[in-house]
């Protein structure tokens, strides 16, 4: 069994040339869960995999990363086969805010008779869940504001910290077992987003050769970031990951 990450996306909200940070945990070729909804990552998926996404993770709500509901929505009402059975895992903190984001418009249809969470199968997660007997890990990271932000961990083999500043202490425990760790990181970071400053500074450097960085600014950016020794994903980039450790996943 192979496992793989491809990348829909890889830019900020600003880079739409780059796509809106997105990405897809494959299994033997095939989607297995993507994590978030942006619209131009949307757009990729669609593009590649010819249907919309079957399961998906919400790590937060800003609209770079949900903005692809409103046409995920659509796709799913109106497809008998698909309607409901979409996973959606989100965060329980997270649930409230989503709605607000892209399900609390007064009329999903025009001419009523449908909410919006109609089309999907939503499950509120902890600090796990289950996806096709395998169990995944979330943990909360530091973006804007506490508890409305989270990563998700494979373990031993990828970690998607989803946008955030630096989180030593997080990654000390769901990086611990030599995952690829997918991370926010730009030229200069902020309050709310990691700098390539920020992450030498706090990180070891065995967790550095490990990170994949995304969520840069243009791809000039990328080019900088790969010349000083890093890996830096592309839009459309796949890559191979480590199997998940055993235990991880539930015996047939």
């Amino acid at each position: 069994m192979a496992w793989s990450l491809r990348l829909h996306g890889v830019g900020n909200a600003s880079a739409v040339e780059l796509g809106s940070a997105m990405a897809t945990i494959e299994r033997d070729g095939m989607p297995w869960l993507t994590i978030d909804c942006g619209n131009e990552g949307l757009s990729h998926y669609l593009a590649h995999y010819g249907e919309p996404p079957r399961a998906l993770f919400i790590t937060h709500t800003h609209l770079d990363h949900v903005a692809g509901f409103e046409r995920l929505f659509v796709a799913n009402y109106f497809d008998p086969e698909r309607r409901g059975r979409t996973l959606l895992y989100v965060p329980v903190t997270v649930l409230p805010l989503l709605h607000q984001r892209v399900g609390a418009y007064p009329s999903a249809l025009a001419e009523g008779g449908a909410n919006f969470w109609d089309a999907f199968r939503v499950v509120p997660v902890g600090d796990h869940f289950w996806h096709d007997d395998v169990r995944m890990e979330v943990f909360p990271t530091r973006h804007h504001w506490p508890d409305t932000s989270f990563g998700v961990r494979l373990r031993g083999s990828v970690v998607w910290t989803g946008d955030t500043r630096p989180i030593p202490e997080m990654l000390a425990k769901f990086a611990d077992a030599g995952e690829t760790v997918a991370h926010d990181c730009a030229l200069h970071g902020n309050p709310s987003h990691s700098g390539i400053d920020d992450i030498e500074r706090e990180y070891p450097r065995d967790l550095l050769d490990r990170c994949l960085l995304y969520h840069y600014a243009s791809a000039a950016d990328g080019d900088t970031l790969s010349g000083r020794g890093y890996r830096v994903a592309r839009p459309g980039d796949v890559m191979a990951l480590n199997d998940p450790i055993m235990g991880m996943v539930q015996a047939p």
